[in-house]
């Protein structure tokens, strides 16, 4: 019987020594994006010999900064997280990328970040047909159900218990949605005019 050695961080599941080869090879930035059970992070990052340096990153719960009362882990806010990353990547001069998933699944609402990031302007290759539908990130799809369930008040207030909280009517998502996208872009337009 022989002993195979494994590297720790790959019996842990952590790092896909493939991938990773192949990304440092490239020699490209890249993006990496982390969902939890409550937020999203999406990182702008550059590889390095020494480890992975950090050119920008956005958390959902900066979208409160744009008025965002939505969830924060949603398709809508995943994607203004992924438009937030690029927005920020862009105002620093970077616009070039790649996505690194890892051991990740390549899911939805990952797909969703990234066609937020390709929206604001960074160059990533991706195919149409794997990113969610305009409908889809802005939340029109809660909207829909949230209409259906409103004959239903205990279930409708169980659901969107949380965004009746914060004072967001769901069958208003996809309007606000939309205010919040344009609040990021106002925003990184005037930041732009004044470094001019």
């Amino acid at each position: 019987m022989t002993y195979n050695l494994t590297l720790k961080r790959n019996r842990q599941r952590k790092t896909n020594y493939r991938k990773r080869a192949s990304l440092l090879l490239s020699r490209r930035h890249f993006i990496v994006v982390k969902i939890s059970d409550q937020n999203v992070s999406c990182q702008f990052l550059k590889p390095t010999l020494k480890g992975d340096i950090v050119i920008s990153s956005s958390h959902s719960r900066e979208l409160r900064k744009y008025g965002w009362k939505g969830s924060m882990n949603s398709l809508p806010a995943c994607y203004l997280t992924g438009f937030l990353l690029g927005k920020k990547s862009l105002a620093k001069r970077t616009d070039n990328a790649i996505l690194y998933t890892g051991r990740d699944s390549f899911t939805s609402r990952i797909a969703a970040c990234l066609k937020g990031i390709v929206t604001a302007g960074v160059n990533v290759p991706v195919s149409e047909d794997t990113l969610p539908s305009d409908e889809r990130t802005s939340g029109k799809h809660i909207a829909e159900y949230a209409k259906i369930l409103k004959g239903e008040e205990a279930k409708y207030n169980s659901i969107f218990s949380a965004l009746v909280k914060e004072g967001l009517n769901p069958e208003e998502y996809p309007s606000h949605f939309e205010v919040t996208k344009q609040k990021i872009s106002e925003n990184f337009s005037a930041t732009a005019k004044s470094v001019q």
